[in-house]
């Protein structure tokens, strides 16, 4: 079986409101494997949201946590990694996932994800007087950097357990 010969880690980009924790959990589950969301961990090392990190030490400083949260779950293997967002706007942080496992990029059109994230104010980029501008500008920026992922799937008019069953039909091929 995939999971019993997964020995690297599953890492899911993908910008935010794609599924990634969702689409994780579930992944995890049906894999028998440990799932770790990095931003969950940093609030709860920190004892702050995201959103607080944000305002009170802005957003590069979040960006090292994260990168230092990535690097000590990496460590490990036989996980699924829900990442941020941006995680990808670093190279160290790409070579750290590349090294250590499988990217899978869960993509979906702006307007999309602007649907699923509108509303959702614990998140610090959206926090800005044209949000939907904001979120177009970012996407299109990350669009790019999502793509060299070693699995992209559409997760538009998927559910999350789709999608992660979709992921698995697919591993045979990426680690076997």
């Amino acid at each position: 079986m995939v999971e019993d010969k997964l020995s690297k880690n599953i890492y899911l980009i993908g910008f935010m409101g794609a599924g990634k924790t969702s689409v994780g959990r579930i992944l995890a589950e049906k894999l028998r494997l440990e799932f770790c969301d990095l931003d969950d961990l940093i609030e709860s090392e920190c004892g702050k949201t995201i959103s607080r990190i944000f305002s009170e030490h802005g957003e590069a400083f979040f960006r090292d946590l994260e990168t230092e949260k990535l690097r000590s779950v990496s460590k490990n293997s036989g996980q699924i990694v829900a990442t941020g967002g941006g995680i990808v706007l670093r190279q160290s942080n790409w070579k750290i996932m590349k090294d250590g496992g499988l990217t899978v990029y869960l993509k979906a059109s702006t307007d999309v994800l602007w649907n699923r994230i509108k509303d959702d104010t614990s998140r610090p980029l959206l926090q800005v007087e044209k949000p939907f501008e904001k979120v177009r500008e970012l996407h299109s920026m990350r669009m790019l950097i999502y793509e060299k992922a070693d699995l992209m799937i559409d997760t538009e008019n998927r559910s999350p357990e789709n999608v992660a069953d979709y992921i698995i039909g697919q591993l045979d091929g990426l680690c076997g």
